[in-house]
């Protein structure tokens, strides 16, 4: 799981024109999106929105020149946590629908409404829209530079702190993990490999993660008595440059704000449905 930081990472580095947006930019749009959909009342109208705003997305997925496996791939590996969380909506009632009519019945008391159902969809479309303009963010976006634009729009110095030498960190024991695999595949040693007596592959993956512990602990040591020969104190905050937006970043930011305020209101007050 750890590789999959390098690989979303590695996607940031691209050239394109969302790419080179301001961060501030990218951030702001992602939490619009997300408030406008979920702003959305849970009704058939969200299909219709949903579908623009996907439209939407597609058209700035296409301007950052990434492969569209890239996208699937990423939805794929978050669906089914969450996509388990939705299906379980079409069992329980829920406060936005007064009359419930079950089109199944199971054992143990167990039903499923048609109303549920609906909410489920409507549920669904929202995750989906939300969390793909997330992927946007940060398949465009270098953590860094995530940072420091959320910074920047006013996130507080003491969590600009912890969550940079989280992310600092955060890839040196990447590093290290990659390491320790490698070494392990060097010496033809496979945690799955059933050829191998079941507790020797155990002991050897808890010697694994004992020594990674204990790697982690001694760079902590030293990371930290290396902060303090710097200054490192109580008042000591993360640096982050005043830098102003240019034209372009203004000009994409106000154009995609009045879409995205523009698209639920006229589905709102429009007499026609896509669906």
């Amino acid at each position: 799981m750890i590789e999959e930081i390098f690989h979303i990472e590695k996607h940031t580095y691209k050239d394109s024109f969302i790419h080179r947006l301001d961060a501030r930019v990218k951030i702001i749009l992602a939490f619009a999106v997300i408030i406008a959909v979920v702003a959305v009342p849970y009704s058939t109208i969200v299909y219709t929105v949903g579908i623009i705003f996907f439209v939407f997305f597609t058209g700035l997925w296409i301007l950052s020149r990434l492969s569209p496996v890239v996208y699937l791939r990423r939805l794929g590996e978050i669906i089914p946590l969450w996509g388990i969380v939705i299906f379980f909506q079409i069992f329980l009632k829920n406060k936005y629908y007064t009359e419930y009519h079950a089109i199944l019945t199971l054992p143990f008391g167990i039903a499923i409404y048609s109303e549920s159902v609906t909410f489920a969809f409507i549920l669904l479309v929202k995750f989906i829209i939300s969390i793909s303009f997330i992927i946007l963010l940060s398949s465009t976006t270098k953590i860094q530079d995530m940072l420091e634009g959320a910074t920047r729009l006013g996130l507080p110095a003491d969590f600009a702190l912890v969550l940079g030498m989280m992310i600092r960190y955060l890839f040196v024991f990447g590093y290290i993990y990659r390491k320790m695999t490698e070494s392990l595949v060097t010496r033809c040693f496979d945690a799955f490999d059933r050829k191998l007596p079941y507790r020797y592959r155990i002991r050897q993956l808890g010697y694994t993660i004992g020594t990674m512990f204990i790697r982690a602990y001694e760079q902590g040591e030293r990371v930290y008595i290396s902060m303090l020969c710097r200054g490192y104190g109580r008042n000591s905050y993360l640096f982050v440059k005043k830098k102003h937006l240019k034209t372009g970043d203004l000009a994409f930011l106000s154009v995609s704000m009045m879409v995205v305020i523009a698209i639920p209101v006229i589905v709102w007050l429009a007499p026609l449905r896509l669906i």
